[in-house]
């Protein structure tokens, strides 16, 4: 059972629904200690007062901010106190079209769920109206510390939270572009091409086709040097396309797109020319199970003897 992060209730009109607040998904990313360079010894961060130089204790710090030549400290239980609604309620204020946030807002989902089997009823109703309408309700609510701005929204079988950046949080992208002159614009042929490119490559959205290979490739470093190995570095990255080579690139990507999205491995082809990465991805076209536990011998014996699948 998922750890419960938060307890407290969403309101929507005169209707408040005791909920719990649980993480919605879970972070594999292999974790490290530090050792210094040459040793097995730790290296461990401290919180120490930087003008005695002695350790601090957690419950001995307090937040601060410098001000007119001075330091204004505030205690951690005078932030929960000025809290909207002690930081205990969801309250919904808006509801809006789910398809109006621009994706660029969303910041992390959170899975809500009534506390206990007597509101299953009323949390039910406002996850199938919201179903039915296509709306989000937009509220704000204080976890940790911060308030954060959130859309709560219905999914297959229970309430979503999404916490949202606000708007003075969100950079101009204009600042990101300088001032293009016309050569920066593509013609309608180049338009035309990429299209066909991006219609040949399209599909449906099925998560499961995507795997964390370099959570798996860092596994197999580990794996190896325990063995007395050493990393064998990847492949380059493509260089950049020349403006003058972009119609060239172009003209054999839909080539290859027409041909289908990658080329099959053939039984006569030299798998050893291709890097690791290549052929993790020539194993994935070819639907192989348990790719990324292989070894590189496993990998290509493996596609060696998976016939390709049919265009």
């Amino acid at each position: 059972m998922p750890r419960k992060i938060w307890t407290g209730s969403i309101n929507f009109g005169l209707v408040t629904i005791p909920v719990g607040l649980y993480a919605a998904t879970e972070d594999h990313t292999i974790q490290f200690h530090q050792y210094e360079r040459g040793t097995t010894d730790r290296v461990r961060y401290k919180r120490v007062n930087e003008r005695t130089g002695e350790e601090v204790g957690y419950s001995d710090i307090v937040k601060g901010r410098e001000a007119d030549g001075g330091v204004i400290t505030v205690d951690p239980a005078e932030l929960e106190e000025i809290a909207p609604g002690r930081s205990r309620t969801i309250d919904i204020s808006t509801f809006v079209e789910l398809a109006e946030i621009d994706p660029v807002h969303f910041q992390k989902t959170y899975w809500l769920a009534p506390n206990s089997s007597e509101h299953y009823r009323p949390y039910n109703l406002l996850r199938r109206a919201m179903q039915k309408t296509g709306q989000a309700g937009i509220a704000t609510f204080v976890l940790r510390g911060k308030q954060y701005l959130t859309a709560v929204r219905a999914d297959d079988e229970v309430l979503a939270l999404n916490t949202l950046y606000f708007a003075d949080e969100i950079r101009d992208p204009g600042e990101l572009l300088e001032d293009q002159s016309e050569q920066a614009a593509p013609t309608d042929k180049e338009i035309q091409m990429a299209t066909t490119i991006i219609e040949s490559m399209s599909g449906a959205w099925n998560p499961e086709d995507y795997e964390d290979t370099y959570t798996a490739r860092v596994e197999e470093l580990l794996a190896e040097k325990a063995r007395g190995g050493e990393a064998v570095p990847s492949e380059a990255p493509p260089q950049p396309t020349n403006v003058t080579d972009l119609t060239e690139a172009l003209r054999r990507s839909v080539d290859e797109a027409r041909k289908g999205r990658k080329p099959k491995a053939k039984a006569s082809e030299d798998l050893s020319a291709l890097s690791k990465a290549e052929l993790d991805d020539r194993a994935k076209q070819l639907g192989i199970k348990g790719r990324s536990k292989m070894k590189r011998a496993e990998l290509e014996e493996a596609i060696t003897n998976t016939p390709a699948k049919a265009s």
